[in-house]
């Protein structure tokens, strides 16, 4: 279970995160909001849905601290979470956050 005082620097770094992503004009329509369940981080988005008036979560990342370091997972069409096997586990979650951003393979965002 992540300590208090690295939770809160987690959600001050995502939060910080979430202000520079979305262009402010499209702030309304796409929000991005993470999850804290134990050593895990699940970075999702959510976005307008095809059907007018409703709205869809899509499951971004997932960050989980093993060993003390961060290893990032991506979730496949049957809702399993995969090991990212391209992005090396490491002990610092900006890294991990900043190689998610960049998203060179098109892994993670849409």
């Amino acid at each position: 279970m992540l300590d208090a005082f690295t939770k809160k620097r987690i959600e001050k770094i995502l939060d910080n995160y979430r202000e520079r992503k979305i262009p402010t004009h499209l702030k309304e329509e796409f929000e991005i909001r993470y999850k804290f369940r134990g050593n895990t981080i699940t970075l999702l988005q959510e976005r307008p849905s095809y059907i007018p008036g409703s709205r869809v979560e899509l499951l971004i990342a997932q960050f989980r601290l093993e060993d003390n370091k961060w290893k990032v997972y991506w979730k496949d069409s049957k809702d399993r979470w995969h090991f990212v096997d391209d992005i090396k586990p490491d002990e610092s979650f900006e890294t991990q956050l900043m190689i998610i951003d960049r998203d060179s393979k098109g892994i993670f965002w849409l």
